[in-house]
């Protein structure tokens, strides 16, 4: 008995299928390229203060004792921690962008970006600080992973991670 021969799909069907794996393939590249981009963003935005706080190393390090705070940042005496610091004869105003929870008075190890008046908060609470916006990108790319990729187990390490983020940063203001 010969074996029989299964009708072929019309060309049509084929070409439609493929159409439609193609379209669901292009949907999954351009959800990961978004979630790539979010994450990748939110690292670059983080990454330009975090490099002050993190590595101190050959920095210009001190204190700030806060004089005045506003909208913008809080100003404020700049003590160096080395006693024959080389580019200062002693203490001069810098400016801190943190202002969340900070009054007058408050003093904070901090370190300066070099060629500027603008102080960095060191320590774990300012490097915790300075990744908040890595923290909320983690936070969206979560959303997209979730719902455009169907990934939830990653979606949930994801959004786990910038949730402990942000919160630390939070709890160490």
């Amino acid at each position: 008995m010969a074996p029989s021969k299964s009708p072929r799909r019309p060309a049509a069907r084929r070409a439609g299928e493929s159409a439609f794996g193609l379209l669901l393939a292009g949907k999954q590249v351009l959800m990961a390229g978004v979630a790539l981009l979010v994450v990748v963003a939110g690292f670059s935005t983080a990454w330009g203060t975090a490099q002050h706080a993190m590595l101190t190393k050959g920095r210009e390090r001190g204190t700030v004792t806060l004089e005045r705070c506003e909208n913008e940042g809080c100003a404020g005496r700049f003590e160096p921690a080395a006693a024959g610091a080389p580019e200062t004869a002693g203490p001069r105003e810098v400016v801190i962008r943190e202002t969340a929870g900070r009054e007058p008075g408050d003093r904070l190890p901090v370190a300066l970006k070099p060629d500027t008046d603008e102080a960095v908060r060191t320590g774990i609470g300012g490097v915790l600080h300075t990744w908040v916006p890595f923290g909320g990108a983690l936070l969206l790319a979560a959303l997209v992973v979730a719902g455009g990729l169907r990934m939830p187990r990653t979606a949930w390490a994801l959004g786990a991670t910038g949730a402990a983020l942000l919160a630390g940063a939070f709890l160490t203001l």
